[in-house]
């Protein structure tokens, strides 16, 4: 008796030593420094404004490194091209190479993108970033330890990469409203026969200056989704200057395809 109780004690304290993979590698410090240097801010360049770069949300490296992934609302709606005009506005990138040093990349064009789901994919020229893996589809279920990583509120808490904790707590689906008739367009009525589609909820507060930005599994690494703050919250709650505590993102598997048609 003693001898079979002593085998269920080993068991049990073998099943408490299986370590998420995260853990296992070092745990969430050393996550976020892998994290750090593909996470970049979104913003317009201009000469004759002060400052002379405009914060505008937050993105992260994919691919080869030399592509990033964004929200759609995260960019501006018009950029002068005139080369000649000493004011023209360009959309720029800024990344850290080391903890507390930032650089520019002003040479980045859109290359894609998906209004639907507010994703928009960009590429610059350059050395290339670490780049963010992207993750199975599949792995984001209910109760996956989740980070946001990205620039909460931008400038007014300073340019510094935040991190936040918490867990996907639902998978649930978002219907947009129909727009009206002026605003109807080939994309607005292929957006309504596709119907709703599935969002990931989450339980770790995010602000306006995260869209964009990863939200990374604590167990793989790698991304599960993309934190939107404008278009999904928008259509579903009103606390957007006030945070609830409830955060959205747009599935991974929506970022697989925009990469896949670009």
């Amino acid at each position: 008796m003693k001898r079979r109780h002593l085998h269920l004690f080993a068991a049990a304290l073998a099943g408490t030593c299986v370590l998420p993979l995260a853990a296992r590698a070092g745990g969430l410090p050393e996550l976020i420094d892998k994290v750090r240097p593909g996470v970049v801010l979104v913003g317009t360049h201009a000469e004759t404004d002060n400052p002379r770069f405009t914060f505008r949300g937050t993105g992260f490296a994919v691919g080869d490194g030399r592509h990033v992934i964004t929200n759609v609302h995260v960019l501006p709606e018009a950029l002068s091209t005139s080369l000649d005009d000493p004011a023209r506005r360009r959309l720029s990138l800024r990344f850290s190479p080391r903890r507390g040093l930032w650089q520019e990349l002003e040479a980045v064009e859109v290359v894609a993108t998906d209004r639907e789901r507010d994703l928009a994919l960009l590429r610059f020229k350059g050395p290339a970033l670490p780049a963010l893996e992207l993750a199975d589809p599949a792995e984001a279920r209910e109760g996956l330890p989740v980070i946001l990583s990205g620039f909460p509120l931008g400038g007014a808490l300073g340019f510094s990469l935040v991190t936040h904790r918490g867990m996907v707590s639902a998978l649930t689906t978002i219907a947009l409203p129909p727009p009206q008739s002026q605003q109807l367009n080939a994309a607005a009525l292929r957006r309504l026969r596709e119907g709703a589609f599935e969002i990931l909820q989450l339980d770790a507060t995010a602000y306006p200056g995260n869209s964009g930005g990863p939200v990374i599994s604590q167990d793989s690494g790698k991304v599960v989704g993309v934190v939107n703050m404008v278009f999904v919250k928008g259509s579903r709650e009103t606390a957007l200057s006030q945070p609830s505590g409830i955060s959205y993102a747009i599935p991974v598997s929506w970022v697989h395809q925009l990469m896949g048609a670009r």
